[in-house]
């Protein structure tokens, strides 16, 4: 018995020192993650209606910065008169992932593109950095990752939930913790030339297992893949992200428990995330949301894009631009995959003289600036199309979109049959629980008049321009070469 007594008092002491050192590792993994606040503007976008099922979109931006705040970050970065000034946001990429987790969407903005930076503050030291143009790689420098979460609110209309920053040895730790990526170029490639241009990757023809510096230096090559621009090194980031995410699904990276432990301890060292990503637990459940989304499904772009200043910097294209980013707002796979719901409209459930609606104002763009008395102003078109109870909501709220909100089944006619009259798409119209009546949100899409700027083509605005030049999951290809950078 004494024997059975001290086996079970040791069994008990060996799992709770197991259970402690448990206990001691995830809060260890949990300091390591750096965390700074999401949002430093003053925008009033809200976040997204949950739909019918009571599901919302995820959306996660990832900033790759430059910075050269370590002496390993000066090595593998180069330009070490960089040192002091503060990083760049040289690689920016927003994740949306779709409500049902059915489908993911990434696109990518090209570091030099020329946007408003909206006013910020910095939490550190309490510095206000003015509204201002820019390259969007500059929000960064205004109080932090927190400004450009900020910058692409404003640029994009969309609600971001999280943010996920990494600097170029962070880059180099999650490689060789993968263990590398598979990418594939279709000539020899050596970036470098007599002018210091270039990232120092040098790799033959066909295909590699890229990890460490040469993953960075794959992220980072400008000078060496098709036209030497920013637009062919986001290209190379979405192969390389394509690939990396189907070596993870594949599970031969993480079967090894020393290998996952490697992964856990690079992933948190290496990421500077906002506070609601704040923990391992949090950074587990977001990586479980990832993984229900099947490959096939998975898309990436490059915003549609165009030269401006002479070829200086680029601005979002006209039209396929905002029809991008149209389609992330309203939770539309750019893959065109999305299954079509039948074209019902049902029967409003009262005349539209009895029909309360009540309109609201939602231009409150802190890029723009809002346009007093828009709510008073279609509330009187309202009524001169025969809505005689529609009343002007005072509360200015800020919306990319114009919407039709009903806050029940039976009322979905009621919202459709207003739509029908200001002529907005049926897409504008949405289920929503947090308004009594039908309710019109006049957005920053319809800043002046009283007819809808997009009738013409309000229904023609559900696919991905071409300009976007989508990858798919699971398309595998290799990276077209510069002839002037092969070997």
């Amino acid at each position: 018995m004494r024997i059975l007594r001290w086996t079970a008092l040791t069994l008990a002491v060996l799992v709770l020192g197991a259970a402690g050192a448990g206990y001691f590792y995830y809060e260890h993994l949990n300091g390591n993650l750096k965390k700074e606040d999401l949002d430093l503007g003053d925008s009033k976008i809200g976040k997204p209606e949950p739909n019918a099922d009571g599901q919302t979109p995820l959306n996660i931006l990832l900033i790759g910065s430059d910075s050269r705040n370590t002496a390993e970050n000066v090595k593998l970065g180069g330009a070490k008169q960089d040192a002091d000034r503060k990083p760049l946001g040289d690689v920016q990429m927003l994740v949306h992932v779709s409500a049902d987790r059915g489908n993911m969407s990434v696109v990518s903005i090209p570091r030099d593109t020329r946007v408003t930076i909206p006013r910020c503050t910095d939490p550190h030291d309490g510095t206000v950095y003015p509204k201002t143009e820019g390259a969007i790689n500059q929000s960064l420098q205004h109080g932090g990752p927190g400004c450009t979460v900020a910058t692409w609110k404003e640029l994009t209309g969309v609600y971001i939930d999280h943010f996920m920053m990494i600097d170029f040895s962070g880059v180099v730790s999650m490689a060789d913790a993968i263990g590398g990526v598979p990418v594939c170029v279709d000539n020899n490639v050596y970036s470098h030339d007599s002018k210091g241009h270039g990232s120092g990757l040098k790799l033959t023809k066909g295909t590699h297992n890229v990890k460490g510096v040469q993953a960075l230096q794959w992220l980072r090559t400008r000078y060496g893949f098709e036209d030497n621009s920013d637009i062919g090194r986001a290209k190379a980031q979405h192969m390389y992200m394509t690939s990396m995410i189907r070596q993870l699904k594949s599970g031969t990276k993480l079967s090894d428990p020393g290998k996952l432990m490697d992964l856990a301890e690079a992933a948190t060292d290496a990421l500077t995330v906002d506070h609601g990503l704040g923990t391992v637990k949090k950074l587990y459940d977001l990586g479980n949301d990832l993984k229900r989304v099947p490959t096939k499904r998975t898309t990436m772009i490059t915003m549609p894009w165009e030269y401006g200043g002479g070829g200086e910097y680029v601005l979002p294209k006209p039209g396929d631009a905002e029809q991008t980013f149209s389609l992330l707002r309203n939770d539309i796979s750019l893959d065109g995959k999305d299954k079509k719901k039948p074209d019902a409209t049902p029967a409003p459930t009262a005349p539209k003289e009895q029909t309360p609606v009540v309109v609201q104002n939602g231009t409150a763009s802190t890029v723009l600036g809002p346009v007093s008395g828009r709510a008073g102003v279609i509330t009187s078109e309202l009524a001169r199309l025969g809505y005689a109870k529609a009343t002007a909501n005072t509360v200015l709220i800020s919306q990319a979109d114009t919407t039709v909100l009903y806050p029940d089944e039976p009322r979905q006619g009621d919202a459709l049959a207003v739509a029908k009259a200001l002529k907005l798409p049926k897409s504008a119209v949405k289920s929503s629980k947090s308004v009594r009546e039908i309710t019109l949100v006049v957005g920053n899409d319809w800043r002046e008049g009283t007819a809808y700027p997009k009738a013409a083509a309000a229904d023609d605005g559900d696919k991905t321009p071409k300009s976007a030049d989508a990858l798919n999951g699971e398309e595998k290809g290799c990276m077209k070469v510069n002839p002037g950078y092969a070997f």
